[in-house]
């Protein structure tokens, strides 16, 4: 499949100038290609141009406001509330970011729950910043359903992703980024696309029954928990945390309420972060982590979660970033006919 190399400012560059011409302001769209170019750097194709379709479809369907402000009070001493007023989610976390960190920093532990708001990338861009910061950090988001409950028939849960971040000094972060469902729906959207079996277990057919085929899982079938039961109430945690927490709605009533038209539904976020100099080590909890750590990336086969990530950033900043052609020749028709 024909493909060329672009670098991330290339690609920044290009998002800004597809969601200009479809409707977003200035902030908007830099915060939104901050996350998608960030997304390609690192080698998350699934959550990068792939995904500026259902952008471009949910601006002009005037379904998300891409010049809104996001808004944010802090409603409790450890409690950020960021109103995303039916706007990306990126702007949103952008602007509720600070006042987290001193939250965290102010009590020892935060939240920060974030409400209309439009959310279709990967967490970790979120988290590492958090991360970098000298604080442990936790986000989860919901969906429409895509998941089928352990026992279950029909989807219920959104794919309810989860991410962990841990500081580790001078040292890039620990980011770890993960679907409940056994694959991310991008995954199994972009192995539909390029004509990609599944590993069994993914999910179902229309019927319900196991399927490796990408394509019959997005077309009226539906992923399947990872671990069963377990990812299954995990999932079910996510929706509670999210939804119950916030007021937003759960992943069947983002699907009843959403026009459909291919991007996000609007719906919320819940972050935690936690300063570990704050929690009964302040002078050992760096050195005692990297201990473990530093047993566990040495066990053969056994890795640090996140250094692949990493390892992508520093090659495709000598090499460049490939991108389908296809993917990149779409972009070009979004700003011919915005």
């Amino acid at each position: 499949m024909t493909q060329l190399f672009m670098t991330e400012a290339e690609i920044y560059q290009l998002v800004i100038d597809c969601l200009a011409a479809n409707g977003c302001n200035k902030d908007n769209a830099e915060a939104l290609a901050r996350t998608i170019s960030r997304a390609e750097r690192d080698g998350c194709a699934s959550h990068g141009l792939f995904r500026m379709p259902g952008y471009v479809a949910s601006l002009r369907s005037g379904k998300v406001d891409g010049c809104a402000t996001p808004t944010v009070e802090r409603i409790s001493p450890a409690v950020v509330r960021v109103d995303g007023h039916r706007g990306y989610a990126p702007l949103a976390l952008e602007r509720g970011r600070q006042a987290l960190i001193e939250a965290a920093r102010d009590n020892g532990i935060a939240a920060m729950a974030l409400v209309n708001i439009h959310h279709f990338a990967a967490l970790w861009p979120e988290v590492e910043p958090i991360a970098e910061a000298g604080l442990v950090a936790m986000a989860f988001t919901t969906y429409k359903p895509a998941v089928v409950p352990a026992g279950a028939k029909q989807p219920l849960f959104g794919t309810n992703p989860m991410c962990f971040g841990w500081p580790r000094g001078d040292r890039p972060p620990l980011v770890f980024d993960q679907a409940s469902a056994a694959m991310a729906r991008g995954e199994v959207m972009i192995a539909a696309r390029d004509g990609h079996a599944v590993p069994l277990g993914t999910g179902v057919d229309a019927q319900g029954e196991l399927t490796t085929d990408a394509q019959q899982i997005i077309d009226g079938g539906a992923l399947l928990p990872f671990g069963g039961h377990k990812g299954s109430t995990i999932a079910m945690m996510i929706e509670l945390l999210v939804a119950g927490l916030t007021g937003m709605d759960f992943s069947y009533q983002a699907q009843e309420n959403d026009n459909n038209d291919g991007g996000p539904p609007n719906g919320g976020e819940f972050m935690l972060a936690i300063d570990p100099n704050r929690c009964g080590d302040a002078d050992n909890w760096l050195e005692h982590s990297e201990e473990f750590l530093a047993r566990l990336s040495g066990m053969p086969g056994a890795h640090i979660p996140g250094d692949r990530r990493y390892a992508n950033r520093a090659a495709h900043a000598d090499g460049g970033i490939a991108v389908k052609q296809s993917v990149y020749d779409s972009c070009q028709q979004f700003m011919r006919t915005g």
